[in-house]
């Protein structure tokens, strides 16, 4: 008896469970068509169905017949307004940016296409193209079957960024501007507005520790760093047997060498908004930044990019560039250039040579730090970015080379005079 007691409570239990269950995906749903319902009324369209509400049980309620035909008044043009929603807005809409990715002020041109691939005509509509914070609205004519519109726009890219264009809307609504119904069509495209960059002459700042570097602590068979003799192993190359040291011992004695660090070219652009003055200042700098890696990456060189909290992606020119496009201040205590020295020393121990940006706000004695805290034995070159209308300068601050510029034109002298 206590079995089947169990088992009944058991049954009620999984008969309660289901309901439960049912319960909700009738909830869900209904929210669902609820959400597509209201999403079609404008707010000025719900003032006017509360004034209609109001208006008549007003009219009724005191026995004004002028109330209750204003009420009606505005419930019929309510009504006609929503006859306009009724249509087909099954659009194939093809999205087609000319160049993803531009370089500040250049233009970027694109083209909308709509086609009716159905058999029954679609009535005009308009379309609203996102574009970053703003939105581009085109009016469509009644297309028929098998026809199709396109609409020519451009982008105007005054600033650095990522711009998202799309996901492209056809609204659907009445002239009134009361009800709306959208419709969303195509995928987002991604517009990368690159920061200006200047091109320079190759330059050897990667390559002073090729061949002459400091050694690592990993020890090797073949390289240039002598570290220490010791007995022949088999598989050793006979090539580095020390003969002297043989002759000398009696048992044959080969070299032992430490490895030596390759070229490695690191750059760290302080993000933190308290070491420039304004906006203009941060976007110099990452156009230095830009422009020095785009030369190391031409070089052939390994170019490791660190700003605060985080690596930028630097394998390839287009994705250092992309990366550089996005780029934003960093948050207050993710600190500044002497934070970011730290992180470049922490993590590229074997950095050859080192590149700081920052702004002017940034003192000597911060400055100084910062390069004291990076690699030992790497080269550290810092570049200062000033306002505009500064000129070009060189200082030594402890053993880094230090150039001041103030505009973007003024990079590849000031790099010159560092390599005289």
């Amino acid at each position: 008896m206590a079995t089947e007691a169990l088992g009944s409570q058991v049954a009620a239990t999984d008969r309660s469970a289901g309901y439960g269950q049912l319960a909700l995906s009738v909830l869900r749903a209904g929210g669902r068509v609820l959400g597509r319902v209201f999403g079609v009324v404008r707010p000025v369209a719900w003032v006017l169905i509360v004034a209609t509400i109001a208006l008549w049980i007003a009219g009724q309620s005191l026995g004004w017949w002028e109330l209750t035909v204003t009420a009606v008044v505005i419930g019929a043009a309510l009504l006609l307004c929503l006859l306009f929603l009724i249509g087909r807005t099954a659009y194939d809409v093809s999205l087609d940016l000319n160049r993803t990715r531009v370089v500040v002020g250049e233009r970027a041109v694109g083209a909308l296409t709509l086609s009716n691939t159905g058999t029954r005509a679609i009535l005009p509509s308009r379309v609203v193209l996102p574009v970053g914070h703003g939105r581009g609205v085109f009016d469509v004519h009644r297309l028929a079957p098998g026809e199709e519109a396109e609409e020519l726009f451009a982008i105007p890219t005054s600033r650095r960024a990522v711009v998202k264009v799309g996901p492209v809307s056809v609204v659907r609504g009445d002239p009134l501007g009361l009800f709306e119904r959208v419709h969303r069509r195509d995928e987002p495209v991604d517009l990368f507005v690159h920061p200006r960059t200047v091109l320079f002459d190759g330059q050897s700042l990667g390559f002073l520790r090729d061949l002459e570097g400091l050694p690592a602590t990993d020890l090797s068979p073949d390289d240039v760093s002598f570290h220490a003799l010791r007995e022949y192993q088999a598989g050793d190359d006979l090539r580095h047997v020390h003969w002297k040291s043989t002759a000398r011992t009696g048992h044959i004695m080969v070299r032992q060498y430490e490895e030596t660090r390759r070229s490695h070219f690191v750059i760290g652009l302080s993000t933190s908004p308290a070491d420039y003055r304004d906006d203009e200042e941060f976007e110099l700098g990452i156009s230095v930044a830009g422009s020095l890696g785009l030369r190391a990456l031409r070089d052939s060189q390994r170019v490791e990019v660190r700003v605060q909290e985080r690596a930028l992606p630097a394998a390839t020119g287009k994705q250092f560039l992309d990366a550089l496009s996005g780029l934003e201040h960093s948050r207050a205590r993710a600190g500044g250039i002497v934070e970011l020295a730290g992180s470049v020393a922490a993590t590229l121990a074997l950095a050859s040579v080192v590149v700081l940006v920052c702004g002017s706000k940034v003192d000597a004695n911060d400055l100084r730090t910062a390069c004291s805290r990076l690699p030992f034995g790497a080269r550290v070159l810092a570049v200062v970015v000033a306002p505009a209308g500064t000129a070009p300068a060189l200082r030594r601050i402890g053993d880094a080379d230090v150039i001041t510029v103030g505009a973007l034109e003024q990079l590849p002298l000031a790099l010159r005079k560092v390599l005289a």
